[in-house]
């Protein structure tokens, strides 16, 4: 079975802001494969499907963001997974253009809390990782302000293309075609 998270807060307060496109594309790719979230366990609202012919568990973590780690660490531990092979993390990244994903199956927290936590949590830097653009903080403005606000109109449409970009990349993903969905979308600008 693959884990596949998305990161962000729960509550109304959060919805639809930049830091919850983890949750967003999440929700996705569960109405793209036709998977329910519904199930709670391990601090996190879950459900199971098939993707690319592997059994995978969405995951959208209900412990806010900085502490992702708790309920992706508990699900991995209950499941019996292996970091490295067997989950996917889906995040925001505020150094990429909306819309733009950067694929990788291991690395640094690159300063984001949620990813620093599952880190710590799991042990390893070695899990595949999906992160959305949401745009850079503009002059002026704070981090924390900036990821907790909501898409201008202007942006809606490149943050759309992106999230059917990442639904179409954890399918190669979870397919074991990481390499592919890297060549693929790890390109300024992807629009096919």
């Amino acid at each position: 079975m693959i884990l596949i998270a998305g990161l962000g807060n729960p509550t109304l307060r959060y919805k639809k802001t930049r830091h919850n496109i983890g949750f967003d594309t999440i929700d996705r790719v569960a109405d793209t494969y036709g998977i329910r979230i519904s199930r709670k366990e391990c601090k996190a609202l879950t459900g199971s499907g098939m993707i690319a012919g592997q059994k995978v568990l969405l995951v959208k973590p209900q412990t806010y963001m900085n502490l992702s780690g708790e309920s992706i660490r508990d699900l991995v531990q209950f499941y019996k997974l292996d970091p490295e092979t067997e989950v996917v993390i889906l995040y925001d990244d505020i150094h990429l253009p909306p819309g733009q994903l950067r694929i990788r199956t291991k690395g640094s927290a690159g300063g984001h809390n949620g990813i620093k936590n599952i880190i710590q949590h799991l042990g390893t830097e070695k899990f595949s990782r999906i992160r959305i653009g949401v745009g850079e903080v503009p002059p002026g403005r704070d981090q924390v302000s900036h990821v907790l606000s909501r898409f201008s109109r202007e942006e809606r449409k490149d943050i759309d293309a992106g999230m059917e970009n990442a639904v179409q990349a954890v399918e190669l993903v979870v397919a074991g075609r990481a390499d592919e969905a890297m060549n693929r979308y790890n390109r300024k600008n992807h629009t096919d």
